[in-house]
């Protein structure tokens, strides 16, 4: 869906589980900023490594009231999406 683009990829690989945890809080943070849940869900699998490891990390910070919110608020190709990483 989001193409080739290493936004940081190898960057990432050698960061440690925790910077990479802690990395993510801050996008979701960002998200509760207005950051679009789509460069949060693309950012977070880029540096999670995967987007198992995204989705483990992106329901640590997010509660399920607060996910569910996120996947009803977007279109449907979006929703999706966000579903997949969200719920």
């Amino acid at each position: 869906m989001f193409g080739n683009h290493d936004f940081g990829a190898s960057e990432f690989k050698t960061w440690s589980k925790a910077q990479r945890k802690a990395e993510i809080g801050k996008l979701v943070e960002g998200y509760r900023n207005g950051v679009p849940i789509g460069i949060v869900l693309k950012m977070a699998e880029t540096i999670a490594g995967s987007q198992k490891m995204a989705k483990k990390h992106l329901c640590t910070f997010m509660t399920l009231a607060e996910r569910e919110k996120a996947v009803e608020n977007e279109s449907a190709s979006m929703r999706i999406l966000a579903a997949e990483y969200l719920l």
